[in-house]
């Protein structure tokens, strides 16, 4: 269980705003985090991982990340963060990503070969394709087994053929490891297919929260009702 209670005044698309969200996220969910551009959904994301500070507190399976006069360093919050800009070094193969975060070649190849990228192993990430680093970064990001797998717009510089395509491994690892996902997208297919509870912000507050079926209309249409 991930209790949140979190505050910090930001500068939102329509001038000063508070975000403000209060959750409680069971263990193992996939939650779709949605909204406009400008309403907290990036920050939220960041604060979770502990790249930004906020008031409140983050309390994980009765792990304090933050609050209770203490603040977990990022490092230590048992995270996977998959950024929409892969941050990946490309001084690097592919499999040498993976080992920078941990020393573990057996899960590196596990993971590699779930999402089909072992033959890519010793590729330098330079000459991969978009789809392919997005997938290569999303593996990097299970390599610590996390309690928390956060992912920023993943499948939003992909093409349609390669945006189903890590759908598909996505699902595949949420499933193998039982991580508690959340994905910030303005994707409302993807958000269909992959999530099972959807969050709506909005000037950062939580407008909407529930399973997708009661949030999203049908997954055939490209919009959300806030």
């Amino acid at each position: 269980m991930i209790h949140l209670d979190i505050h910090k005044v930001l500068h939102g698309s329509q001038g000063e705003m508070n975000l403000d969200v209060k959750l409680e996220i069971q263990k193992g969910e996939f939650i779709a985090l949605m909204g406009e551009s400008g309403s907290g959904k990036t920050t939220l994301l960041r604060i979770l991982a502990g790249l930004e500070k906020a008031e409140g507190k983050i309390e994980v399976e009765n792990v304090f990340w933050m609050g209770e006069k203490k603040m977990l360093a990022c490092q230590e919050r048992q995270i996977g963060f998959v950024f929409q800009d892969y941050a990946l070094f490309e001084n690097m193969t592919v499999e040498q990503n993976l080992l920078f975060v941990k020393d573990d070649k057996a899960l590196a190849l596990k993971l590699l070969a779930l999402t089909e990228l072992n033959e890519l192993a010793s590729r330098n990430v330079k000459s991969l394709s978009g789809g392919q680093k997005q997938r290569v970064s999303l593996c990097r990001a299970m390599m610590n087994k996390p309690k928390l797998l956060l992912m920023d717009e993943p499948l939003s510089s992909l093409d349609a053929k390669m945006r189903v395509k890590l759908q598909n491994e996505i699902v595949k690892l949420h499933k193998e490891f039982g991580t508690t996902t959340i994905m910030v997208s303005h994707d409302t297919e993807a958000s269909y297919t992959l999530a099972d509870r959807i969050l709506v912000l909005d000037q950062g507050k939580v407008i909407k929260d529930g399973a997708k079926d009661k949030i999203l209309q049908k997954v055939t249409t490209t919009t959300y009702s806030l």
